[in-house]
């Protein structure tokens, strides 16, 4: 069973009943933000989670990429995959009746990894300070919302939860480019929270879509208070 976080994004708050296991302390990454949203629960998910609720993680990854729904076969094996590497770690979002409304996920990057050796090649003309991203970093490899959850902070819980008390240096990601269009609510929050351009319009090989590598030193700072 995974552990829940205690992090409200509800109003008014409401008590939830926590089974007597477990430990409902505050995170410090928390800012008690609190929205007009539905009661939501962040929680921690082992790789037996992740392999129970995997069908349902991938409808989330799907439907907030815009995917084809046939993308989701495709994945399966890979996101099993990665909860065998260094340092993986995952959590998500749920909603009262315990439905995923969020996922997100990462590991400790390194050589041999399709991603690493991808960004890699697109680094090789960089100078050496720019390659040095790549040495003792943790890899973002998914953090998805479904749509009809987005706007509420859960993206920017997600992104803090996964990254509290990773150990590496920094942390890397990649995002699709925006383009002509005004920057997505991904990219939104990844700036709000420090994150810089590593590497711009990079293609991956089989994906034709230019995409941005980002990153920031670790561990990120504390959120700013609302005013």
């Amino acid at each position: 069973m995974f552990d829940r976080f205690q992090y409200s994004a509800l109003s008014p708050p409401r008590q939830v009943r926590a089974a007597p296991r477990r430990d409902w302390r505050r995170p410090t990454w928390c800012d008690g933000r609190v929205t007009r949203a539905p009661a939501r629960q962040l929680v921690r998910l082992g790789p037996d989670d992740l392999a129970d609720r995997l069908t349902e993680a991938l409808h989330v990854y799907v439907a907030a990429m815009g995917y084809p729904t046939s993308t989701a076969r495709h994945r399966r094996t890979l996101w099993l995959e990665h909860v065998r590497r260094p340092g993986w770690r995952a959590v998500g979002w749920v909603d009262a009746a315990g439905t995923l409304l969020g996922i997100a996920y990462g590991y400790a990057g390194g050589p041999g990894q399709w991603w690493y050796e991808e960004v890699r090649r697109g680094l090789a003309p960089a100078a050496p300070s720019d390659r040095r991203w790549l040495e003792d970093y943790f890899e973002l490899t998914e953090l998805h919302v479904r749509p009809d959850a987005q706007g509420y902070g859960l993206g920017g819980g997600l992104l803090r939860a996964l990254l509290d008390g990773v150990p590496n240096a920094h942390v890397l990601l990649s995002t699709p480019e925006y383009g002509g269009q005004a920057p997505s609510r991904a990219w939104r929050l990844y700036r709000r929270t420090g994150f810089q351009d590593v590497l711009r319009h990079h293609r991956f090989t089989g994906d034709a879509r230019p995409f941005a590598v980002l990153g920031r030193p670790l561990p990120l700072d504390p959120p700013t208070p609302r005013a």
